[in-house]
């Protein structure tokens, strides 16, 4: 089964590449234990968030303290702060770690497949923390889903949510699907795109990437691995409310600024899904901001 919100992305095993430097087993372990521990402690915090002053202040410290524990830097070109504003945060989507490296940033609520809501110790805290939850084989829930957004960002907050419908090893991205660029126009509020990509000792590594059938545990410890990861946001312009006609043009402007930032060249032929890839690169440029680190 394929549609918009479940397509078949035809990244796999192919996509990996293989020249980055890796830690040893102990450290790996390390971190893996590091990052439970994190997640257990935050899954036991989260449900008093509510009535804690500095609520955002705390689940950025959870967030970044997660990348670290995973060995992550976080890189952040720009600013995803929306001064009280409501938005819409759309992003190009490559692993699990995604949303880690935007809370850390700024606490969103985020939309999400079902399946999240099972995974180990993960999913109880992105429950807790209010994201909505899709059911991709069924598409009548989805014009609830945008209404619930449209409300929250009416509220003021930022929702975020991957209009790629599924991973991509990061090299090569898919199209941006209209459905949920619809609750940004009900609720008057601009779309901010931000383009994510990963890099392993200053060079860019699909590594990264949850990719395939393959499992959590499977990529989790390929992203332990790795030396040197970096997770860096570059945050592009504002799409200002009004701007595109309609869901589907604001889609393509969102996906178009995503491109820009990363360097997208060519177009995939035959592919699954619509799909762009691009160059692969080479360095890490002096970053405006970095987050994660102090």
């Amino acid at each position: 089964m394929s549609h918009a919100w479940m397509p078949a992305s035809p990244c796999g095993d192919a996509c990996l590449t293989h020249d980055e430097a890796t830690v040893g087993r102990v450290r790996r372990a390390l971190r893996m234990a590091g990052a439970v521990g994190v997640l257990v402690a935050a899954a036991l915090i989260v449900p008093i968030l509510a009535v804690l002053p500095g609520r955002d202040r705390v689940v950025r410290t959870v967030f970044r303290t997660l990348l670290r524990a995973l060995g992550i830097r976080l890189v952040v070109r720009g600013d995803l702060d929306g001064s009280g504003r409501g938005g819409l945060v759309v992003s190009n989507h490559i692993s699990f770690v995604d949303i880690m490296g935007l809370s850390a940033v700024r606490p969103m609520r985020a939309l999400a497949k079902r399946e999240i809501a099972s995974w180990p110790v993960l999913g109880t805290l992105v429950s807790r923390a209010g994201t909505v939850f899709l059911d991709r084989e069924r598409l009548s829930t989805l014009p609830a889903a945008v209404a619930e957004l449209a409300d929250t960002m009416r509220s003021g907050s930022l929702v975020t949510v991957n209009p790629e419908g599924t991973t991509w090893c990061g090299a090569a991205s898919g199209r941006f699907a209209p459905a949920t660029f619809q609750a940004a126009i009900d609720a008057g509020v601009p779309v901010r795109p931000v383009a994510l990509r990963y890099l392993a000792g200053g060079r860019e590594t699909t590594r990264a990437a949850f990719i395939g059938p393959e499992t959590l545990i499977a990529s989790l410890r390929r992203v332990v691995a790795l030396r040197d990861l970096t997770l860096e946001l570059t945050v592009c312009p504002e799409i200002a409310p009004g701007r595109a006609a309609d869901r589907g043009e604001l889609a393509a402007l969102a996906q178009a600024a995503v491109g820009s930032a990363l360097g997208t060249v060519t177009v995939v032929p035959g592919a699954a899904v619509p799909a762009q890839v691009r160059r692969r690169t080479t360095d890490v440029a002096s970053p405006e901001v970095r987050a994660g680190l102090s």
